[in-house]
């Protein structure tokens, strides 16, 4: 739910679903990821604090009882703090019932934060983040123009959750293709168990039309996965991940072929014996593509 009438499209986690989308920035500051069309139509701003103000204000008027609060679009967090911390503060004063507040944010955003930083705005009520980690592999990251490596990633993950923060996670099955998919899985496992991040959600790649990974599938030098590929790659990464703390992970993304979903460590055995049950099961087309090897 939002009252906004700038142009371009809206996004948030499924776990924001019922919360007021408050667009800080339209469209990304990155913008570069290879994968990625969702804001490739938005001319980037950051908006000024007196429009973010009055849409706050439009909102508690439309809708007092909201208690959560969204900060979008793509990496909210890269406002200068001293600038999340007023919008914080006038969410909390305006709606009377709010609860918690969520934004989007890279690890390159996390990075530039001091830890005071990232405490200050934890103490301003600024309760969970949304990191893209994509894949845990720096030869797939450079590829497709994520802009940071396995170990930025880790550093930005434990600042966020050194601060009290809850750490929501995302990653892409078959980023790196049928040429990287071992590499990827791995040393994705391992940025994961380098975090232990408070929720793990697991996507898998849907390439859009136009984008520059869709020329690559297009020119042969990027080969997506088979049905059985994505839950194998799946499999690896679950097997892969050692974390002391539990982590909720989901894999039931209308992306994803078959449902998975537990809380790590308990529940790694049973996930994993469900997704061996269902690999022979699937078949080795790509669901990517026609039967002409076309999108």
């Amino acid at each position: 739910m939002f009252i906004d009438d700038a142009p371009g499209p809206v996004f948030r986690p499924p776990s924001e679903a019922r919360s007021f989308i408050l667009r800080v920035t339209i469209g990304c500051s990155h913008n570069r990821c290879t994968f990625c069309s969702m804001y490739k139509d938005s001319s980037y701003r950051i908006r000024s604090l007196a429009e973010i103000d009055g849409i706050i204000e439009r909102g508690a008027r439309a809708m007092p009882y909201v208690r959560r609060i969204f900060l979008a679009d793509g990496d909210a967090l890269v406002l200068p703090t001293a600038s999340l911390l007023h919008i914080l503060k006038k969410c909390y004063d305006t709606f009377p019932q709010i609860t918690r507040i969520g934004a989007y944010a890279t690890p390159n955003d996390i990075n530039r934060k001091t830890p005071e930083e990232l405490q200050a705005l934890k103490d301003a009520g600024l309760d969970i983040l949304y990191m893209g980690i994509e894949s845990g592999d720096d030869v797939v990251l450079h590829h497709i123009r994520k802009g940071t490596t396995g170990e930025r990633t880790i550093r930005a993950g434990r600042k966020a959750l050194a601060a009290g923060m809850k750490l929501s996670t995302m990653i892409l099955l078959g980023l790196g293709g049928k040429e990287r998919t071992r590499e990827h899985a791995l040393h994705t496992a391992q940025v994961i168990s380098a975090i232990q991040p408070t929720m793990l959600s697991a996507l898998s790649l849907i390439i859009p039309y136009g984008s520059p990974l869709y020329e690559e599938v297009r020119a042969g030098t990027f080969t997506p996965l088979t049905a059985r590929g994505f839950l194998e790659e799946l499999a690896c990464i679950i097997r892969d991940i050692e974390v002391t703390r539990p982590c909720i992970f989901r894999s039931n993304h209308v992306s994803n072929l078959f449902p998975v979903g537990g809380t790590l460590p308990q529940d790694k055995e049973s996930m994993l014996l469900n997704l061996e049950t269902f690999i022979p099961q699937a078949d080795d087309t790509c669901p990517l593509l026609n039967d002409n090897g076309n999108f």
